[in-house]
């Protein structure tokens, strides 16, 4: 398996997704890349500047993967450079991109779930909304939502505007102001609560929507608070392509999309541009096995080996708990990078 492009700091857990007994993984850079006809390509999700290397694997028939995060990923932000305890791993597309059939979408589309498999779904489900643990775990407990209660309470998801899951995945709706406004004109008697994307708070990704704007388009502005704390406030949620989305599903909770994220299309949420491929009805169980149980991938960031869901969810509550060094913001984040660094090197001399 040839990795390529994939930053130093990824390059030290990354393995223990994919490793396998008879697969090989090493990691090149796209001018040193070499392809043979038993080779495999791995890149990380759909970045422009990876398209040529695609274009050259498909030229020669090479197959190509493409990973992400995962859904249940870590505590603390990617961009603050957290290892991740779940990821993605994708033959056909990417679950972010509509444009093209994923795993993901094949097997929401066509697999069976027995009766076993949506009783853990039904449990993992659950537990996850029962615990409020979501994909980056970050934000304060405080309240959120009107004190009267008099009104229908709408969450509307900012993201950072130059995603990949925006360029792929939306089609009219593409700026966090113009979601804001569009769900103004759906619900125009709602208490509308915009929450801005952690990373766009945190400084690492831009984002066009002024909050002194957004603060005269809505009712509430939540910077700080968790994601928990707003699921909790809310009636429904408005997203483009959002993760939000879908653990409001797991919450119950009515969800409108504006563009076409991985859950949409399966008879749960409410569409502005239904997908022509996704025909098929749903359970929302069927919905979590397929999502969380078969297609994510987990591993125990102690033992290095392939874990579970389930699992994986404890070692997030355990985490959210601590108080470690990470959270001494830039400090805490060169130390996972120098952390991630030596732990690749390591395993490329090894």
């Amino acid at each position: 398996m040839l990795c390529v492009g994939i930053p130093r700091w990824k390059q030290g857990y990354l393995p223990s997704f994919i490793a396998g007994p008879e697969l090989e993984v090493l990691f090149v850079s796209e001018s040193a890349l070499s392809l043979r006809a038993h080779d495999a390509v791995l890149l990380w999700g759909t970045q422009n500047r990876h398209r040529s290397v695609a274009a050259r694997a498909d030229a020669t028939r090479v197959p190509v993967w493409r990973m992400e995060d995962g859904f249940l990923r870590s505590v603390g932000l990617g961009s603050d450079l957290e290892e991740p305890l779940s990821l993605v791993v994708d033959t056909c597309g990417i679950y972010y991109d509509p444009n093209v059939p994923s795993d993901l979408e094949r097997t929401l589309a066509e697999g069976e779930f027995g009766a076993a498999e949506l009783a853990r779904a039904n449990s993992l489900r659950t537990r996850i909304v029962d615990a409020g643990i979501s994909k980056y775990n970050v934000g304060l407990r405080r309240p959120v939502g009107p004190v009267d209660g008099g009104r229908p309470v709408v969450l509307v998801i900012g993201q950072v505007e130059d995603d990949a899951s925006i360029e792929l995945g939306t089609l009219d709706v593409r700026r966090n102001e113009d979601l804001l406004r569009a769900a103004r004109l759906v619900r125009p008697h709602a208490h509308l609560i915009y929450k801005p994307h952690p990373d766009v708070v945190r400084g690492h990704r831009s984002d066009s929507l002024p909050l002194s704007l957004a603060r005269r388009l809505c009712d509430e502005v939540v910077v700080h608070a968790s994601l928990a704390d707003c699921l909790n406030a809310a009636d429904e949620v408005h997203t483009m392509t959002s993760l939000v989305g879908f653990e409001a599903l797991m919450r119950g909770l009515r969800v409108m999309t504006y563009g076409q994220p991985f859950y949409s299309g399966w008879g749960l949420t409410e569409d502005r541009h239904p997908h022509p491929r996704r025909t098929r009805a749903l359970s929302l169980d069927e919905l979590v096995a397929g999502t969380l149980l078969r297609y994510a991938r987990y591993v125990d960031p102690v033992t290095g080996q392939r874990t579970t869901a389930e699992a994986t969810l404890e070692r997030l509550l355990r985490k959210r708990r601590e108080t470690p060094l990470k959270r001494l913001g830039l400090i805490g984040r060169q130390v996972r990078r120098l952390r991630n660094i030596v732990r690749g090197a390591l395993g490329r001399a090894l």
